[in-house]
């Protein structure tokens, strides 16, 4: 069993109040995975230990109790990135948590251009990427195969 946290030799310095996500704290995503975004298909423990055993860098967020109330999550390449999954507490929307993860996505992925999917009806998410730079590439039609939703193809240049 791993227990550690998942540290690479290229990772790039951590914001303030951000950590890198341990393994023990896989069932807490889940569970946030689960409540966030249940009619399409959240990801299981499986995905996010995959997701670590293949080099990817995820963040977390922990709130004053020491609950994990944000995370964030993508796999590089030498010339390009790829948000995986950004997700934040419903009780901690609406005060930066999402900006501050993403913008540590952004910072990690250095010099790369990023790219990442997002539900075209998911108005907060997408003024979001707007305001970091992001613009639209294409639309992926139903995208998520569960509720059938559409998704924007987004890209952040280099």
């Amino acid at each position: 069993m791993i227990s550690s946290v998942a540290h690479r030799r290229d990772q790039p310095p951590i914001a303030p109040g951000l950590e890198i996500l341990d393994w023990a704290d896989i069932p807490a995503l889940v569970e946030l995975e689960e409540a966030l975004f249940p009619g399409d298909a959240p990801w299981t423990y499986q995905m996010f230990a995959s997701e670590l055993e293949a080099g990817c860098f995820y963040v977390v967020h922990r709130d004053q109790d020491g609950v994990i109330d944000g995370y964030a999550g993508m796999a590089m390449t030498a010339v390009e990135a790829e948000v995986h999954t950004i997700g934040v507490r419903p009780a901690a929307q609406g005060a930066g948590l999402g900006r501050k993860l993403l913008r540590q996505l952004i910072s990690a992925a250095g010099g790369r251009r990023l790219l990442l999917e997002v539900r075209t009806d998911n108005a907060a998410a997408i003024a979001l990427y707007v305001s970091e730079g992001f613009t639209t590439l294409g639309v992926r039609r139903r995208y998520y195969e569960q509720s059938g939703a559409d998704a924007f193809t987004r890209a952040r240049p280099k």
